[in-house]
């Protein structure tokens, strides 16, 4: 199978390409490498790629609609895997216009080239952040989603509806995933373990928002890509019967949480990441920030039950291991 990825030197994307590469598919690797975060480490995850005669790297904007044309038409991809977009909801107060560029206008794009090229099934990052300040835990893909509380979230809603629109007109079978707190290897340094792991490291407090009364979902990255991997080779067919928020009745279109379907409170994350370092954190507690949300939990019994999607790593080993991961790759770096 000749699948694209964009976003493919990202933490998620990257993870993904290798796994795709080690069954033995090819992949077309998208990547604008901007400068959001350190260029060097999306280098780094690239490099762990170009040795397999399978892999080729396109650095390319998905929001520049005449080179994605000309990517889609050159090549045959069978699959298209969207993992490039604007991440970050604290980001997106700052810096609107990216999400507008990349999220919409990007995946936008993404499918027209879709459309046009027969693609077989387009998988797509969603996010956790579209149940916005719903409280009941734990979220399900039937509850509402109509209140987000960032653009990020916005950007994340409009791609389903998007997505839907495409499944319902034009055939393009479409799953997109709703991703809850991933992290591990080759992690983003904008995200908190990465930023925990430097403080303490560093001897710094660490930020702690809603002062550490917050609970997430972490989900590991290697159980993300074996779900979108799972997700991948079966492309959906319509759902028949009364369409549901999750499933529709006239398009091959659905939505799915994928995550670790555990709760865990932001202090015994920490507690953790201590554990595994060694050492102890000076805190540095915080309110909550606009766009956060105290709580998130995935019912992923959809997944399961369509897929046999079962979460294997739990929080302390999934810590150990990207512990061990950063020591190794910045003593090397350094």
């Amino acid at each position: 199978m000749h699948v694209m990825i964009t976003g493919a030197a990202g933490f998620i994307g990257s993870t993904l390409a290798k796994r795709l590469l080690e069954r033995g598919d090819t992949v077309t690797g998208v990547d604008n490498l901007n400068d959001y975060y350190d260029v060097s480490l999306k280098e780094a995850r690239l490099a762990r790629l170009t040795s397999s005669s399978h892999f080729s790297f396109i650095k390319a904007d998905i929001a520049d609609r005449d080179v994605m044309s000309a990517l889609f038409a050159g090549n045959a991809f069978d699959s298209v895997v969207n993992l490039a977009a604007q991440a970050g909801v604290r980001y997106s107060i700052e810096n609107p216009a990216a999400y507008i560029d990349a999220n919409l206008v990007g995946f936008g794009n993404i499918l027209e080239g879709c459309r046009h090229n027969g693609i077989g099934h387009l998988v797509y990052a969603s996010s956790s952040s579209v149940y916005g300040s719903n409280t009941k835990l734990p979220f399900s893909e039937k509850d509402n989603v109509d209140h987000p509380i960032s653009l990020y979230a916005a950007s994340k809603k409009a791609n389903e509806l998007m997505a839907h629109a495409y499944a319902h007109l034009y055939g393009l079978p479409a799953t997109g995933l709703r991703f809850f707190t991933v992290y591990g290897p080759w992690g983003r340094p904008d995200m908190a373990l990465f930023k925990f792991t430097k403080g303490i490291l560093e001897g710094q407090p660490i930020p702690v928002y809603n002062r550490g009364q917050m609970v997430r979902d972490f989900t590991y990255v290697d159980d993300i890509v074996e779900g979108v991997t799972r997700v991948l080779d079966q492309p959906p067919g319509k759902g028949g019967g009364a369409s549901e928020p999750d499933r529709s009745a006239s398009a091959p279109w659905r939505i799915y949480n994928i995550g670790n379907s555990s709760r865990v409170q932001l202090m015994d994350y920490i507690q953790a990441l201590e554990k595994a370092l060694g050492r102890k954190a000076t805190l540095e507690l915080l309110p909550m920030q606009d766009g956060d949300v105290p709580a998130t939990e995935a019912d992923v019994s959809a997944l399961e039950s369509d897929f046999g999607y079962r979460p294997q790593v739990g929080v302390e080993e999934g810590i150990k291991r990207f512990v061990e991961w950063y020591r190794s790759y910045y003593s090397k770096a350094g």
